[in-house]
This record gives C-alpha cells, sequence and structure tokens, in this order.
C-alpha cells in the first residue's frame, strides 16, 4: 500500500526539489527516495522508474511554463504580447535554470509529453494572433522566438554575458529585432 501523502504527483515535486537543489544529473530513484523518506522501491509504486519519472518531471516544467505564459500575455496583443511572452521566458530560465535545463527539447514528439507542449505552443500561437501569420509563418515565428529567448535565457544561466553592460537592455534589443525582422518582414 503507497505511503500515506506519498502520491506520484509528491514524487514529481520532490524529484524538482532535487533538480532545483542539485542539478539534473542529480536526479535518482535514491534521491528522490531519501527526499520522501520512504525507500527506493517504494517509488515504484508511483512511478514505473527513473524514465517515467524524468518523463513526469518534463511535462510538470513545461505545464508549468505554459501557465506561466498563458498569465504573461493574458490580454495583451501585437507587440505587447509577445515582449511580455519572452520576458516570461527569460524570468522562468533565470528562476529555475536546473528544471530549464531537465525539460526535453522535443516535446511534441513524445505522446506523454505532447499534451502538455501542444499547450505550451498553443499559448505562443496565441501570442502571435495579431500578426495574422499564415500557418508555416506562425511555425518559423514560434521557433525565432524559441531560438532567441532558449539562446539567451540559456547563456545568462549558465554565466555567458561577462561584459559589463545591461542584459535587460540586451535582451530587449532581441525582442525588438524579432519582432521587427520576424514577424514584420
Amino acid at each position: 500500500m503507497p505511503r500515506a501523502g506519498l502520491s506520484t504527483a509528491a514524487v514529481v515535486d520532490a524529484a524538482l526539489a532535487v533538480v532545483d537543489e542539485h542539478g539534473e544529473g542529480a536526479l535518482t530513484l535514491a534521491a528522490v527516495a531519501q527526499r520522501t523518506g520512504v525507500a527506493t522501491p517504494s517509488l515504484y509504486k508511483h512511478v514505473a522508474g527513473l524514465g517515467e519519472l524524468r518523463t513526469l518531471l518534463g511535462a510538470r516544467v513545461i505545464e508549468d511554463m505554459a501557465e506561466r505564459f498563458t498569465d504573461a500575455v493574458l490580454g495583451r496583443g501585437g507587440d505587447d504580447a509577445v515582449t511580455a511572452l519572452m520576458h516570461a521566458y527569460r524570468a522562468y530560465v533565470r528562476e529555475h535554470p536546473a528544471r530549464y535545463a531537465a525539460m526535453p527539447l522535443d516535446p511534441l514528439h513524445d505522446p506523454a509529453l505532447a499534451p502538455a507542449g501542444t499547450k505550451l505552443l498553443e499559448v505562443v500561437l496565441g501570442a502571435l494572433r495579431a500578426y495574422d501569420l499564415d500557418p508555416s509563418a506562425a511555425v518559423h515565428a514560434t521557433r525565432c522566438l524559441r531560438a532567441v529567448a532558449h539562446g539567451f535565457a540559456s547563456l545568462e544561466a549558465g554565466g555567458g554575458f561577462g561584459l559589463p553592460e545591461d542584459l535587460d537592455h540586451t535582451y530587449d534589443q532581441l525582442i525588438a529585432a524579432v519582432i521587427d525582422g520576424v514577424l514584420r518582414d
């Protein structure tokens, strides 16, 4: 019988805590078991193994991002929505660099992650709606936004910007460049 209070969601919460504190490489069933106060075999009542736990963790991160992005763009349109989305993306990575690094790069092609990935994609496409892009152009724009946000935020999280100039200013320049060069092109 599963331990009272321990559920699949609680196991994922513990896995997120391990990743947040020690990085993705520290995620093991033993580390999660220790955090939850159970023996490692007890976790198998909630997850099939480390692979499933990583998938569930990835889904949670994607769902969290989709919720954050939705909150950021709600009631906004056009440049304002895209700017808010890009700032929300960067803020998420700054707040949770390790869990962001643990997110699968292509969730749409994993049946277990596709629902969360689709929800996130729909938020981005919604932010682009005011530009009246055809479906193909919307995909290209989505890729450009992701590449800019992911690249910048990942470099920043890894300490890749050592020069003293203001990072916020640089990021705002990138957002303006994407809006002017991709969405108005």
